[in-house]
């Protein structure tokens, strides 16, 4: 019994340590592990530092669009489903297909977010498209613990396309961070490294997988949100998507032209009663802001009918503004 026991004490530890080797290097060369990647002068003697990489059969031109979109309530991260399904089921299915709603030219202080709103996001570092994308965050923390701890992280992603001859590209993506207390750091190393063979090698073959399956047969228009969409809604007026939102929960995406009241410029009469309510009873306080809409609204769960919204990425509506 004792002899059973310790071999599979045994077999557990060398399972782990195989998973935290693979972890740090799965699908990388050494080469590609000595390499200099941009964003590595961000964190500074990094506790934590993982490599991986992947040979995708298309141009970095036909793989960037991918990146773009990637995000909490975007298109996702392009983990296999089941991973999905298992950890993150507040999160939409990723998307399998690039959705013209979501592209758009990320620049340097762009956020992509990584969990509900307020816990998690990365911020674009530096961007030169479609060769390089470096992600920082602070925010990748449970909560509660930067007040009741003093916890701290400083995360980085290093994403690097190579072109190859034969219209291939080499997806690079390299992770490193810094935590603080110590305990903090040995939970992160424990964790986290042999969670990044699942996670990180599972997104990049999700990326590989898309890119060569939905090839992009011509320049992708980042900034055009009138390309047809994958999914069409109805027809929406401001009356309808205002009813929409009383009777159900949904949320709306639109592109608009802003305009700011500042406070005690809002004539009350010229305001919809509807949006009368919603002013504060001091106008002295506050301000109202004016959104003109352009463009395609993007809804989660108004046009669509109740079955639907059982499939995130058909609840995920586009409806022309009129």
């Amino acid at each position: 019994m004792l002899s059973s026991v310790r071999g599979a004490a045994v077999c557990a530890l060398v399972g782990y340590g195989a998973v935290q080797v693979l972890g740090r290097r799965a699908g990388s060369t050494a080469g590609e592990r000595r390499m200099r990647l941009p964003g590595d002068d961000l964190v500074v003697r990094p506790q934590l530092r993982t490599d991986h990489a992947v040979t995708i059969d298309a141009p970095p031109e036909q793989i960037w669009p991918w990146l773009t979109q990637m995000g909490w309530h975007l298109g996702g991260y392009y983990t296999p489903a089941w991973v999905d399904r298992l950890l993150f089921r507040q999160n939409w299915p990723s998307l399998d297909h690039l959705d013209p709603a979501l592209l758009r030219d990320l620049e340097v202080g762009d956020t992509i977010p990584d969990g509900p709103p307020g816990t998690a996001w990365y911020i674009v570092t530096e961007v030169d498209a479609p060769d390089t994308l470096v992600l920082r965050s602070t925010t990748h923390l449970p909560p509660g613990w930067r007040d009741r701890f003093g916890a701290r992280i400083d995360w980085t992603w290093s994403v690097r396309l190579t072109e190859l001859s034969g219209r291939r590209t080499r997806l690079q993506l390299r992770v490193r961070g810094r935590m603080a207390p110590p305990w903090v750091t040995a939970v992160y190393v424990a964790t986290i490294v042999p969670a990044d063979y699942v996670m990180a090698r599972g997104m990049l073959r999700g990326i590989k997988r898309r890119a060569e399956a939905c090839p992009v047969l011509g320049p992708v228009s980042i900034t055009d949100k009138s390309a047809s969409p994958a999914h069409a809604g109805p027809t929406l007026t401001p009356d309808r998507v205002w009813k929409e939102l009383e009777r159900s929960p949904a949320t709306v995406s639109l592109q608009a032209a802003a305009t700011v009241h500042p406070a005690g410029s809002v004539d009350r009469k010229s305001v919809p009663k509807k949006l009368a309510k919603l002013l504060p009873k001091n106008a002295s306080t506050g301000c109202l802001i004016e959104l003109a809409p352009t463009g395609r609204f993007t809804t989660y769960g108004i046009g669509v009918s109740l079955l639907a919204m059982a499939t995130p990425a058909k609840a995920r509506a586009h409806a022309p503004v009129r």
